[in-house]
């Protein structure tokens, strides 16, 4: 064989030099993990560093899969002999540095199989503020607004703050709270995410510091099992400026995680939780993935991995769930909802 390969490589004029094997293959190392690159546009110089950053980890990567390709690029890769945490502390500055967003997950089985996702509601699966839009009602948002900013940036107690906006709303009828319904707008991808992570056996929750009055309504329509807000205290058809009972914090919004992941019969690192706000941050450091939306710049430093493109549907991605894996579901349930609205990212090759 030596011989017939220093035959061909003279005849094209080429120097070729042959070593003899040293046996068998080495083992596949342990410590799987899972990196998810997700760029619009993914340069090949920023995968480039990146692969080079994994690299110097002594991890080696055994596959690279595509997820998406329009209008966001997705690349998984799968890693042996990598340090999960630390992989993460390495590649989540490097992202940064790059532009792109990144995840990083056990690997294995580990990544597959049921899992919790426990989402945000306020400007993570809907558009808008809720408080905000009841406000509008009273004359008084741009008031409210300027709490609500600062509340999300971490410089205000969100209890108090929540307190101070709420009196902002006392008097106003009832009946806002079915306007306000009407006027929201469900962030592009929603409706993908949910039907999809169901089609695929997840469980789905909310927990929102907004109201259980606006919230549950719009999961019942979604399809999410769980969830979780403010009571707001009505009198007499009109809201008295109060809320009823302890109000759903920072810590509240991780102790529900907790709950739901124990009713559900689910490990915490079986959880993955979705949020964009300093009042979300102990529930993402909860989860076993905590995953920031178009995060404030705090939430994006201590998050697990970061979105930053307008499209909720690109969570998916992140768990390991491909283009073609989100077609296949919705072949499988087209003929029970043959008018489902599309998602943004997934089924619009342009946005």
């Amino acid at each position: 064989m030596t011989a017939a390969i220093e035959q061909m490589a003279t005849a094209a004029g080429l120097a070729v030099t042959v070593e003899p094997g040293h046996g068998d293959n080495p083992a596949r190392r342990t410590g799987r993990a899972s990196v998810a690159v997700l760029g619009a546009p993914l340069q090949a110089s920023s995968l480039a560093a990146i692969t080079t950053a994994i690299g110097d980890q002594g991890a080696n990567i055994d596959r690279i899969r595509r997820l998406s390709r329009d209008p966001v690029t997705t690349l998984e890769l799968d890693l042996s002999g990598a340090d999960v945490p630390q992989l993460r502390r390495v590649l989540a500055l490097l992202a940064t540095e790059l532009g792109v967003d990144l995840a990083v997950s056990p690997g294995g089985l580990a990544r597959r199989g049921r899992r919790l996702l426990v989402m945000d509601v306020d400007s993570t699966l809907i558009q808008d503020e809720v408080i905000e839009l009841l406000a509008a009602h009273a004359g008084r948002e741009a008031e409210v607004a300027a709490v609500t900013e600062r509340a999300m940036r971490g410089e205000l107690d969100f209890e108090q703050s929540l307190h101070e906006r709420v009196r902002c709303l006392t008097g106003l009828d009832v009946s806002v709270l079915d306007d306000v319904r009407r006027a929201i707008r469900l962030t592009p991808g929603a409706r993908t995410l949910v039907r999809t992570v169901r089609r695929l056996g997840f469980s789905v929750a909310v927990v929102s510091g907004g109201f259980i009055e606006v919230v549950q309504p719009l999961a019942t329509e979604l399809g999410i099992d769980r969830a979780h807000a403010n009571r707001l205290e009505i009198r007499d058809g009109r809201l008295t400026g109060r809320v009823e009972g302890p109000v759903v914090d920072r810590a509240e919004k991780a102790r529900a995680l907790r709950r739901f992941a124990e009713a559900e019969g689910l490990p915490l690192s079986r959880t993955v939780a979705v949020g964009d706000g300093a009042n979300d941050l102990d529930m993402l450091a909860t989860a076993g993935l905590g995953i920031a939306f178009n995060a404030k710049p705090v939430v994006r430093e201590q998050a697990d991995a970061s979105v930053n493109v307008p499209y909720l549907d690109t969570v998916l991605f992140m768990l390991g769930i491909s283009r073609e894996d989100v077609e296949e579901a919705d072949r499988l349930t087209s003929a029970d909802d043959p008018d489902r609205e599309p998602g943004a990212c997934l089924d619009s090759p342009h946005v």
